[in-house]
């Protein structure tokens, strides 16, 4: 199950393993489908998620027993909170069954890259930025316009993952 919960949610979000890890009962709200990344740099944002993944998700940290809000979401079958070393054997488990995935060296990081560069090809820079958690701290000064608001995300989450999103723009979107 938290393999499972792992995959979906590094494909539908790109976000990075210590964003996951990281993740706590109060930085999910299912009503929203939203969750409160923190990732490097420091830097927090909220993340539209499928409201499929978003119920999924607290029923995992409720059978797994999180309780309190600052209980980790992640957790293993003993209750204990999902740490980096998850990650390493679910790629060795994958690579041992699908040997091109070991060889082509496939990550979270790898899932990460393939949706933003979706996100990219279907949606422009400014979503695929948001959708990163790029901030604006460097890089060429025209990036600093090229912005986009958590609708344009949230759009583009329907989008790619074929579900519908409560803040989705618009409802062409999934035709």
């Amino acid at each position: 199950m938290l393999d499972a919960l792992l995959l979906r949610l590094h494909t539908e979000t790109a976000c990075r393993r210590g964003g996951a890890l990281a993740l706590r009962l109060i930085d999910l709200h299912t009503d929203h489908a939203l969750i409160r990344l923190s990732e490097k740099g420091g830097t927090q944002r909220w993340q539209p998620i499928t409201p499929m993944l978003a119920a999924r998700l607290s029923e995992h940290a409720q059978v797994r027993g999180a309780v309190t809000p600052t209980d980790a979401l992640l957790r293993y079958r003993n209750g204990q909170p999902a740490t980096y070393r998850r990650y390493d054997l679910l790629w060795a488990r994958i690579g041992r069954r699908l040997p091109w995935v070991a060889a082509q060296g496939i990550t979270m990081h790898w899932l990460r890259h393939t949706t933003l560069t979706w996100v990219e090809r279907h949606f422009g820079y400014g979503v695929a930025r948001a959708y990163a958690g790029h901030t604006d701290r460097r890089g060429p000064a025209t990036t600093t316009y090229i912005k986009a608001d958590l609708h344009a995300v949230a759009t583009a989450v329907a989008a790619f993952t074929g579900q519908p999103h409560p803040l989705a723009v618009g409802e062409s979107v999934l035709r």
